[in-house]
């Protein structure tokens, strides 16, 4: 497809600037070879399949793309082509809490052309709407009949909402301001993952608790009906939190009121600038990395050195500048240099990607109809198990 040759190629090269997540990935093969070669195991071998999904929350900005789309585009390039990748923007989960349907169907076709303009290859990773696939919601309430309700209530999407909502009105809460897909999210979730009976689901530290529910999940239908699905191993991704640039006791978000608090793909050179200029540091006049103890200057250096082609990190980057005899004017001029050369050939392919709808739609075809035919075959594993197949 020529269109994908005009992909970012900075994108693709500065993913395999993310060792780590690889290396986890090589290890689980080595030990999973290591354990067959020991000798006979119970159950199924399994073969080695990713799966990511994320949320269609409007124009990603760097942290998304820093704390996913580079991981996930460097297991795109270095695991073998035999190796199944599936990426799903996962409309069923957004809409547990409440949003404007023109807003999201906006949004779910954003966030498809963001992946592409980033370097997400249709022809190598199944990229897909978990909405397109029935067999999710199918297998979810499956899943539902298996999964405690303690468990879920002790989840932190269920617990995040309660302290939310109970902090700004403490004595109006109800049981009717909780809904009961909230509180099945992670079960959701976690057929998200078995659907395609997937073994590496590469992850932020936040979303551990989840994929140790997906793993008991799996366990506990094998338990019940037999071996069908393996479980899934968790693949913690490099963190890299980036902060608000506004505000640098919290993390970047794309609800903060100010559009300078964050950096979105799309963003031009002079909105980049502007941002980045406005970034708020200290009042000391050295560089110098220290996350604890200066927030504002080391999520600037952070920036820089995910993004810089040399592959120096933050200390290193600190200790360059503060050698030269930099100061924040300077150090905020490289950041906003390396930002602009990464994401101009990203906003470009983006603008034009997002244009061309019939394209988009046919690789949302090409999708739904790879992971459909995969869910469709796990799906009538299930039925047949659990007692519901046609008679």
């Amino acid at each position: 497809m020529s269109r994908l040759k005009t992909a970012s190629s900075a994108c693709l090269a500065s993913a395999r600037t993310v060792p780590s997540l690889n290396s986890h990935v090589r290890a689980h093969r080595d030990h999973r070879h290591a354990s067959s070669s020991a000798g006979p195991s119970k159950g199924p071998k399994f073969d080695e399949v990713v799966f990511s999904g994320i949320q269609p929350s409007g124009i990603p900005h760097i942290g998304n793309y820093l704390g996913l789309f580079l991981p996930f585009l460097e297991l795109q390039s270095s695991l073998p082509r035999s190796t199944p990748l599936y990426l799903s923007i996962v409309g069923l989960h957004a809409i547990t809490l409440p949003r404007d349907p023109n807003i999201l169907r906006q949004e779910r076709m954003d966030m498809l052309a963001a992946l592409l303009a980033c370097g997400v290859d249709p022809e190598r990773t199944c990229l897909f709407y978990q909405e397109d696939i029935p067999e999710h919601a199918e297998l979810a309430w499956i899943l539902n009949t298996l999964t405690p309700v303690g468990r879920l209530q002790r989840m932190t999407t269920w617990k995040s909402q309660i302290a939310t909502r109970t902090s700004s009105s403490p004595d109006q809460i109800t049981d009717l301001d909780l809904k009961l897909g909230l509180l099945a999210y992670p079960t959701l979730q976690s057929a998200d993952i078995m659907l395609y009976k997937s073994t590496i689901v590469p992850v932020g530290e936040d979303q551990t608790q989840h994929l140790e529910l997906a793993r008991d999940t799996a366990e506990a239908f094998n338990r019940a009906y037999g071996d069908i699905f393996p479980l899934p191993q968790t693949r913690i991704v490099p963190s890299k939190r980036i902060l608000s640039l506004r505000d640098p006791s919290a993390k970047m978000s794309k609800s903060a009121p100010l559009a300078a608090s964050r950096i979105v793909l799309t963003d031009p050179p002079e909105a980049i600038r502007k941002a980045v200029k406005t970034a708020v540091t200290d009042s000391e006049p050295s560089i110098k990395f220290d996350p604890e103890g200066r927030p504002g200057v080391s999520n600037l250096l952070l920036i820089w050195s995910s993004l810089d082609p040399s592959g120096q990190t933050p200390e290193q980057l600190a200790e360059q500048a503060q050698k030269d005899g930099w100061g924040m004017a300077k150090l905020k001029d490289a950041v906003t240099d390396v930002v602009v050369e990464r994401f101009g050939n990203i906003r470009a392919e983006y603008e034009r990607i997002r244009q061309e709808k019939g394209w988009l739609s046919q690789i949302a075809g090409q999708g739904r109809a790879k992971a459909g035919e995969v869910a469709k075959k796990t799906m009538e594993e299930v039925r047949r198990a659990v007692g519901i197949d046609k008679l």
